[in-house]
């Protein structure tokens, strides 16, 4: 089935409100040359949400999202970020589960679909995060263990993404190959990219219209032939999005489906 293309941008905890702001102006200026039928958002840090949010909105080709987001919808939860304050905000997405939050706060499975549940409710789109460490690769384990986040994070009753209601994406993101140089080679991406989609089959009707999106030291040198694998319909890139060109490239080499 012919789903489209996302390629989404996670600047982590880089840039400040003015250089986000001119980065994001950078890929809008950049965004004519990256073909229709490639979609394309861009997820700064909360304090940069506004004024990246700002310079886009007029920009239907490129979206906004959060980081990550609270399970609840309001209360006493210092530092935490709402789903309704970043609707309000125009957020079009949210990535919950990276595997840095899991390792840096202790997020569980149970954490991350909850999340995602109170994102998809609000209307935002969650981008849930799965993947292995090193070890448990090295120990034969990947799939199992990828399989597991999947059944374990994703909401109840999901719908594949713009197809019925707000959906979910699936970012796959082996650990061991995030902001490191190491890139799955593209046998295992689509091995573990199979795996997840018969995982999905198993537990919705549509899993055939979930996007799954392959993150981890994606760069222009090697997204063609990562973005040509039947089961990849994106990238989340990391450090690579951090420069508009090489961002641009990414989205460039995204296969389309018209």
């Amino acid at each position: 089935m012919a789903r489209t293309p996302l390629i989404c941008g996670n600047w982590k905890m880089n840039l400040g409100p003015h250089a986000a702001r001119d980065l994001a102006r950078a890929i809008v200026h950049g965004l004519p040359e990256v073909p229709f039928g490639v979609a394309m958002a861009v997820c700064p840090s909360t304090p940069c949400l506004q004024a990246v949010l700002d310079e886009i909105r007029v920009f239907d080709r490129l979206e906004g999202g959060a980081q990550d987001c609270h399970a609840a919808l309001s209360g006493a939860h210092t530092g935490d970020t709402s789903v309704e304050a970043l609707r309000e905000l125009g957020c079009a997405y949210v990535i919950v589960g990276h595997s840095e939050r899991r390792a840096d706060h202790a997020e569980s499975d149970a954490t991350v679909k909850a999340k995602a549940a109170t994102a998809q409710a609000a209307g935002l789109t969650p981008i849930v995060c799965v993947g292995e460490t090193l070890a448990q690769r090295e120990a034969g384990e990947a799939e199992a263990v990828v399989a597991a986040q999947v059944k374990g994070s994703l909401p109840d009753g999901v719908a594949g993404d713009g197809v019925e209601g707000h959906g979910v994406v699936v970012a796959y993101e082996p650990v061991w190959a995030i902001g490191t140089g190491k890139v799955a080679s593209p046998a295992d991406v689509d091995a573990m990219h199979r795996a997840i989609r018969a995982t999905l089959a198993g537990m919705m009707a549509d899993a055939d219209k979930v996007r799954l999106l392959y993150g981890g030291s994606v760069k222009p040198e090697n997204a063609a032939e990562l973005l040509a694998l039947d089961d990849v319909d994106g990238a989340l890139v990391g450090g690579a999005s951090l420069k508009a060109d090489s961002f641009l490239a990414i989205a460039k080499a995204a296969k389309t489906t018209g």
